[in-house]
């Protein structure tokens, strides 16, 4: 095993603690550095493969919680921009530097959005929204839900790393815990299985690549359980701050590298 390898394995076990113990990031955290070590060819179809099955880990115990309504327009709106993504990633061949920036800019821009939440009281968000009319309301809350999701489709169809845009969508809609589990487990194993399903048609998954995602599994694993662990003895939102500090140094890297 070399030492971009033992890295990028090491990073999927951090990153995945981190999954576990704020509930996101976890791919996004570990796909700067893993391009950076392996490539991109290599860490976006393992990283989506490790997607599909953490996913159906999470699904396995709260499939009767699934919001089939929300799930229905999610899908519906994140394919298509999924769809726009991948067509983005094909015209960017070969130029991985714009790549490192567009996926730098986007981690900076979620981390520093996150930190303004956690720090900057929310109701005052809500009343300065509650002073505009209803009908622009109305409008300005559908241009924001949609604009979310065909984003997310895009980020996700170009680095696999669209949760934090449906994440963001999601907790406006669904406040019930299992229900939300359910729901954005359900999507990521239908669009992550999309994804998978064209690298296997165009040829993706050579044997090499098989490999490494079979290795890859062990030690998303022993993450998920240990971010479970921590999760009940240590403060989530330390780990939070911790997580959207990681990623603005990581998304900072990207575009300098």
């Amino acid at each position: 095993m070399t030492l971009p390898y033992l890295i990028f394995y090491c990073v999927i076990l951090l990153a995945n603690i981190i999954q576990g113990i704020t509930g996101f990031a976890g791919t996004i955290l570990a796909m700067p550095v893993s391009m950076m070590t392996v490539g991109f060819e290599v860490a976006r179809p393992v990283l989506n493969g490790l997607g599909i099955l953490a996913g159906l880990m999470v699904l396995v115990t709260c499939y009767k919680k699934i919001n089939w309504i929300e799930f229905t327009q999610i899908i519906l709106v994140m394919a298509t921009g999924i769809v726009i993504g991948m067509v983005i990633k094909h015209t960017l061949v070969g130029k991985g530097k714009i790549l490192f920036i567009i996926l730098g800019v986007f981690i900076i821009i979620i981390a520093v959005i996150g930190l303004i939440k956690m720090f900057v009281p929310m109701k005052k968000l809500e009343d300065k929204k509650e002073k505009m009319p209803k009908d622009a309301r109305t409008i300005t809350t559908l241009i924001a839900d949609y604009g979310l999701l065909l984003g997310s489709g895009i980020i996700h169809g170009m680095f696999v790393s669209g949760g934090p845009l449906l994440i963001a969508y999601l907790t406006r809609k669904i406040k019930d815990k299992d229900t939300f589990r359910a729901t954005i487990s359900t999507v990521w194993i239908l669009l992550n299985g999309i994804i998978f399903a064209t690298d296997c048609i165009n040829g993706v998954y050579t044997k090499p690549l098989l490999v490494t995602q079979a290795i890859s599994i062990p030690f998303m694993c022993a993450g998920v359980v240990i971010g479970g662990f921590l999760y009940k003895h240590m403060s989530q939102k330390v780990f939070i701050i911790l997580t959207y500090i990681l990623l603005i140094i990581s998304g900072i890297s990207l575009i300098f590298k």
